[in-house]
């Protein structure tokens, strides 16, 4: 298989998606030879245009996890934008430390769909967005070493031309994870949404321009729309002066904490 070109394209509102995309991009560069094209998927700005991939080319497809599935309000933009035709793809999910649950599977459905062939697949430990605690430090070097392992694989069944039908359930997708509250009992966080600490912003934009949704207003900088619960503004925030004070929110968190400090291993196929 003659490969032209190695396209990278990523989700992250945060940056720990993007920081495991690309890595994998540079990894697969030098067994492939060839410069890696990054595309940042994230912004509104980011998916007004459709992505269309030849046979020469190969996708490395990076999303993060979103209670146990694809982000539910950009799985359908990945449908609709991103187009392969009898396309490589190496379909790759961020997950914080608790389970990917049916996300890669997901993603390899959406991407077969859509014209891609998988050479394989992996979901890989990021650092919770939610929680410094939950997967700290994640993608270390063993974490680091894996995914090297898996880019030189998949390189290897590249350069063979070998894709047979990667081995993994096709079934029909499981619902959503339901998160919950350190309690057990459902946490209902619809209705989340960041708060602004008005003694410490400094009306820089910084959130509304971080905004993946466009759901912050830029004047007021509050959230007026749709929120993902991603953390870009949270984490973004060079005055630290977004936080969410949702009390079952807060409370999911703490579940998180409680139950999710120990390591939690990479799923690979390939």
């Amino acid at each position: 298989m003659k490969l032209q070109r190695l396209c990278v394209i990523y989700f992250s509102p945060t940056g720990g998606t993007e920081k495991i995309a690309r890595f994998v991009g540079g990894e697969l560069s030098s067994g492939l030879g060839l410069t890696p094209e990054f595309f940042d998927f994230t912004k509104p700005e980011d998916r007004q245009t459709q992505y269309h991939f030849g046979a020469e080319d190969l996708l490395v497809m990076v999303s993060p996890v979103y209670a146990g599935r694809l982000p539910n309000k950009l799985a359908p933009e990945y449908k609709a934008k991103i187009f392969g035709q009898s396309t490589p793809a190496i379909p790759i999910c961020v997950f914080g430390n608790r389970s990917p649950d049916e996300a890669l599977r997901e993603l390899v459905l959406l991407l077969e769909g859509n014209g891609f062939q998988t050479v394989g697949g992996a979901a890989f430990v990021g650092r919770h967005s939610f929680s410094d605690k939950v997967g700290a430090g994640r993608p270390d070097q063993a974490d680091l070493a894996q995914i090297t392992e898996f880019c030189a694989k998949a390189v290897e069944k590249l350069l063979l031309n070998q894709l047979p039908h990667l081995e993994m359930d096709r079934s029909e997708i499981g619902p959503y994870y339901t998160p919950l509250k350190d309690d057990g009992a459902p946490a209902k966080l619809l209705k989340a949404k960041p708060q602004t600490d008005g003694e410490r912003c400094v009306h820089c934009g910084l959130c509304a321009r971080s905004c993946p949704m466009g759901s912050i207003d830029k004047e007021t900088v509050e959230a007026v729309g749709l929120c993902i619960k991603c953390q870009a503004c949270v984490r973004r925030c060079p005055a630290h002066a977004k936080r969410f004070e949702d009390a079952d929110f807060l409370s999911h968190v703490a579940m998180l904490e409680h139950n999710y400090i120990r390591r939690a291993e990479n799923m690979i196929f390939i």
